[in-house]
């Protein structure tokens, strides 16, 4: 019965790749030589990832305007930005909300396209100084993003609120901890939208937050169907690795590793999925470097949820 299940999902994940491969285009592929299948490639090489440390990527939902963080040497976090015109890709260019004072970093655009969410230590409203690491957004309008604000009360609260991510219906997910935690025992909490107001956060269930440490990083999908995010485990592949869970009738499975195909020996943090559902970005590195990497989502999904169903 082994033999056959490893059968199976070998052949599903034949199959599946070859039919992505199939004259596949994108904005995407622009930035890039080779679209990956089963083995991560770095994404926009020399382009978006460089010498520095690069993570955390967003995209718009037309796929044609993207967001990320970059830290060169000895500098703090900054978000750049890119647009699809004409054609072609711009360069990479610091977005025009750049901060006056502290930094910025972790990018996010909501499922709709509305409002563009990122993680920023400057000054909260006029006060003089940063009182913490806190989340901002800026609104589309027709004429473009509109001038950043902070996201308040239940959020503003909190001296650490990062990686922020939304679903389709506003529901925000994101790392946050208790006065008292220690970085390493920050978790994943969620708060829910209530007609446009965020009335409390909820720290979510041991399945999610597993006894590991470093647990952070939040990706939902739209649908809430499922939630990757990053954490140190004992069984794991090395430092932080990438996992998944999904929601089965509003419960949450275990975290389940995503894999040989995605996780190393190195850290993998900072997941996002493209608007249309075929690729996983993620950062893959060291201390002081490392890139964004992409790889074919689909066929890694199919296993697991395979897997998880038998």
């Amino acid at each position: 019965m082994k033999f056959v299940k490893t059968l199976f999902i070998s052949t599903l994940s034949l199959v599946f790749i070859t039919s992505c491969q199939d004259s596949e285009k994108s904005n995407l592929t622009l930035l890039n030589n080779q679209i990956p299948t089963d083995t991560a490639l770095i994404f926009g090489k020399g382009i978006v990832s460089t010498n520095n440390f690069e993570f955390a990527i967003t995209f718009n939902p037309e796929m044609d305007e993207l967001f990320f963080t970059r830290r060169k040497p000895e500098e703090n976090n900054e978000i750049y930005t890119m647009k699809f015109v004409d054609g072609k890709w711009s360069d990479p260019e610091l977005a025009f909300f750049k901060a006056n004072q502290g930094w910025d970093f972790e990018p996010h655009i909501d499922p709709k396209g509305s409002r563009l969410y990122f993680g920023s230590t400057r000054p909260l409203n006029d006060t003089i100084k940063s009182s913490g690491l806190h989340q901002w957004y800026c609104k589309k309008s027709v004429s473009g993003w509109e001038k950043p604000i902070p996201l308040e009360k239940p959020f503003a609260e909190r001296s650490v609120t990062m990686y922020l991510t939304s679903s389709g219906n506003g529901n925000l997910y994101f790392t946050t901890g208790e006065k008292e935690d220690k970085p390493e025992d920050w978790a994943i909490y969620n708060s829910i939208n209530e007609k446009g107001q965020y009335r409390s956060i909820k720290r979510m269930g041991n399945e999610i937050n597993f006894s590991g440490k470093y647990i952070a990083h939040p990706y939902i999908s739209p649908d809430e169907s499922y939630i990757i995010y990053d954490g140190e485990g004992t069984s794991g592949y090395g430092d932080n690795d990438l996992y998944i869970s999904f929601n089965k009738n509003g419960t949450w499975t275990e975290a389940l590793n995503l894999g040989s195909e995605v996780n190393t020996d190195q850290t993998e943090m900072c997941p996002s999925v493209s608007p249309d559902g075929k690729y996983l970005f993620f950062h893959r590195g060291g201390e002081d470097k490392g890139d964004i990497y992409w790889i074919d989502f689909r066929p890694i999904k199919e296993r697991i949820e395979y897997i998880n169903s038998n």
